[in-house]
C-alpha cells in the first residue's frame, strides 16, 4: 500500500513539474512560487470520519491531470483539492449525486446559459449530468465506474475554473476553495468558531463577494455567542396556558427566550402585555407562521430547538449559499421550497413575492434551474403516467363514470397504459394557466382550483409541480413587454376554455432552491422546516456531535 502511494505521489509531482516548465512564461517571481503550492494529503481522513462514503485511487487522478491539454494551474488545484479530502469523492456518494453537486450544477447552468461563460461549456459533461440529475431517487455508484470518475473529475475541474474566473482575485483563498465541500465530520461549535475567528492578512474574505453567505455568517456569530452563554431556557408550559393581561413566571420565561433571539426588546414586567404579543408575532413571522400572537404547541417546539441545532442549520445553509457566487443580473424567478414562497426579482430589486404550494413528501419538488419560455392559457392537464397508474386506474375500477365526472378523456396509449388528460375549464387541476420551463422532472408553475391551501402555514401538497396563488399576476408580469397581451386579453384567454400556447420574447431564468435558514431583505433571520429531510441527511454526514 505504501509503495503504491509513493509511486502515485512521485508520478503526480513529475507530471506537474513537467507541466510547470511548459508554463513558466505565464508567470514569474513570487506569483509563480505561490501558485505552485500544493496542500498535503490528509491521511487522517478515513471511512469512519469522512464526510462522504466513497473513495478512489489517487493514480486515477494522476491519469486525468496528465492530459496534454490540462492547464497546470488547474492540475495543481485539483491535486490539492483531493489531497485535503484524502481522495474522497466530492460530487458523488454511494447513493448518487451529492447535494453539493446539484448546487454547483445549478450555478453552472446559470453561468453557461445566462452569462455565456464559454470556459464552462462542455457538451460531454452536460450530457452526463443531464442523465445523473434526472435520477430523482438516486442511483448506485461504484468507485471504479469510469463514467462516474470522469464526471467527478470534470466537475472539480469546472468548479476550479469557475472560481478562478468569476471570483475577484483574493476573495477566495486556495485552501478555502479546497474546503468548499466538507471532507470530514466536525464538531459544529468548533467549526463555527474557526469560521468566525479566521483572519486574512489582505483583509479579503469570501463573504465580501457573496451577500447571502455573509448575512448568514453574521447570524452565525450571534448564535455562537448565544451558545457560549449557555443557550436559551426551555419552554415547558402548554400553549393555551398564557392569557393576555395575566401574569406568571412563565411569562417572564417566554420574554427571556424571545429577547435572546432579538424578537423583543428587554422587558422585565411579569405580565402578558402588548410587547410580548408582538414578540410572539415576530417569532412567528421568522418561522413561517401566520403572526397571530398566540403560540401553538408546534411553535413551542420550535422555540425549544437547541441553539446547537440552529448553529448546525446555519452552517449547512451557508454551505448551500456558497454556490451563489455572482449576484444575478436581470429578471429571475426564485422559489425557495421550504419557504413556500416565489420571489420575482430584477437583479437585486424585488418585484413581488407570491405564496406557492410545492410537492408533498414522496413527490418532492426538485432543485434545478430552467428557462421559463412559454405561457399556456386554458391548459389540458396531461396526467403523468405515475398518477394514472397509482390513482386514476384504481378510481376507474371502483367508479366506471370517474373520467366523465372529472372531465377527463383517454387520448392514446403509453406502453400499455392509457394516456389520460383533463379538459380545460373549471375544475381542471392546472387551473386556467400554466407556465413552462422545460426540465427533465416535468415540473412547472400552474394555477389551481384548490385556493384554500394558500392560507395554510406549511404548503407541501402537490405532486411536485408548483401552484401559484396569483397566476394572473404572473402572466401579466411575463407578458407586459408584449403589447398584444393586455390584461383584458390575458383574462379572456385564461377563461376561454381553449388551450393556447404563447412563447415569451425573452425567457426568464427560474431557480428552485432549498434553504431552511436565510436572511430576508429586512435583515430578519428565518428558519423553515426540513420538509424533505435534506438537512437531516447533510447533518448526519457533516457533524460529529
Amino acid at each position: 500500500m505504501k509503495k503504491t502511494l509513493l509511486i502515485s505521489s512521485l508520478l503526480i509531482v513529475t507530471i506537474l513539474s513537467c507541466k510547470s516548465k511548459k508554463s513558466e512564461s505565464r508567470s514569474s517571481g513570487d506569483d509563480s512560487k505561490k501558485e505552485k503550492k500544493i496542500s498535503k494529503r490528509d491521511y487522517s481522513i478515513n471511512t469512519s470520519n469522512a464526510y462522504n462514503d466513497l473513495f478512489f485511487d489517487s493514480m486515477l487522478l494522476a491519469k486525468f491531470i496528465s492530459q496534454p491539454d490540462m492547464d497546470p494551474k488547474i492540475a495543481r488545484r485539483m491535486l490539492g483539492f483531493y489531497n485535503v479530502r484524502n481522495y474522497q469523492f466530492a460530487w458523488f456518494s454511494k447513493g448518487g449525486l451529492t447535494e453539493q453537486a446539484r448546487g454547483f450544477w445549478n450555478m453552472h447552468n446559470y453561468q453557461t446559459n445566462y452569462r455565456n461563460d464559454t470556459a464552462l461549456q462542455n457538451k460531454a459533461l452536460e450530457k452526463s449530468m443531464a442523465g445523473y440529475t434526472e435520477e430523482e431517487d438516486g442511483f448506485v455508484v461504484s468507485a471504479d465506474n469510469k463514467n462516474i470518475l470522469e464526471t467527478e473529475f470534470m466537475l472539480t475541474q469546472h468548479f476550479i475554473i469557475h472560481s478562478l474566473n468569476n471570483i475577484e482575485d483574493g476573495y477566495i483563498k486556495r485552501k478555502e476553495m479546497e474546503r468548499f465541500i466538507p471532507s470530514r465530520k466536525e464538531d459544529a461549535l468548533k467549526l463555527a468558531d474557526s469560521l468566525l475567528t479566521k483572519k486574512h492578512k489582505d483583509g479579503k474574505y469570501y463573504e465580501d463577494v457573496n451577500t447571502s453567505y455573509k448575512l448568514l455568517k453574521d447570524q452565525l456569530r450571534n448564535y455562537y455567542a448565544i451558545a457560549q452563554k449557555g443557550g436559551w431556557p426551555a419552554i415547558t408550559f402548554k400553549a393555551n396556558s398564557l392569557k393576555k393581561g395575566e401574569g406568571s413566571p412563565d411569562v417572564l420565561l417566554l420574554k427571556k427566550r424571545l429577547q435572546i433571539t432579538g424578537d423583543m426588546a428587554p422587558d422585565t414586567l411579569n405580565v402578558f402585555d402588548t410587547s410580548l404579543q408582538q414578540g410572539i408575532k415576530n417569532f412567528q413571522v421568522r418561522l413561517g407562521y401566520v403572526p397571530t400572537g398566540i403560540l401553538t404547541e408546534g411553535q413551542i417546539k420550535d422555540l425549544n430547538v437547541p441553539v446547537a441545532d440552529r448553529i448546525k442549520q446555519l452552517l449547512l445553509n451557508m454551505g448551500r449559499m456558497q454556490w451563489i457566487i455572482n449576484e444575478p443580473s436581470g429578471p429571475m424567478i426564485v422559489v425557495n421550497i421550504p419557504e413556500f414562497i416565489l420571489h420575482v426579482k430584477d437583479g437585486k430589486t424585488r418585484i413581488f413575492d407570491m405564496n406557492v404550494v410545492v410537492g408533498k413528501e414522496g413527490h418532492n419538488t426538485m432543485m434545478f434551474t430552467g428557462d421559463l419560455n412559454q405561457v399556456v392559457f386554458s391548459p389540458y392537464w396531461n396526467i403523468p403516467s405515475s398518477i394514472v397508474k397509482k390513482e386514476i386506474l384504481p378510481a376507474m375500477k371502483s367508479n366506471p363514470n370517474y373520467l366523465a365526472s372529472h372531465k377527463m378523456e383517454i387520448n392514446g396509449n403509453d406502453g400499455g397504459l392509457p394516456s389520460i388528460r383533463q379538459l380545460p375549464g373549471d375544475g381542471n387541476s392546472l387551473g386556467k394557466v400554466k407556465f413552462l420551463f422545460p426540465n427533465s422532472f416535468n415540473i412547472y408553475f400552474h394555477d389551481t382550483p384548490a385556493k384554500s391551501l394558500f392560507g395554510k402555514d406549511k404548503r407541501a401538497y402537490s405532486h411536485g409541480c408548483i401552484r401559484l396563488s396569483d397566476p394572473a399576476k404572473m402572466a401579466n408580469y411575463l407578458l407586459e413587454a408584449d403589447t398584444a397581451w393586455t390584461p383584458g386579453k390575458i383574462d379572456e384567454a385564461m377563461n376561454s376554455g381553449e388551450e393556447r400556447y404563447v412563447k415569451l420574447k425573452k425567457p426568464v431564468p427560474v431557480l428552485i432552491t432549498y434553504y431552511t435558514a436565510w436572511v430576508d431583505d429586512n435583515g430578519l433571520l428565518h428558519f423553515a422546516d426540513d420538509i424533505y429531510g435534506h438537512d437531516k441527511n447533510v447533518i448526519a454526514k457533516m457533524f460529529s456531535n
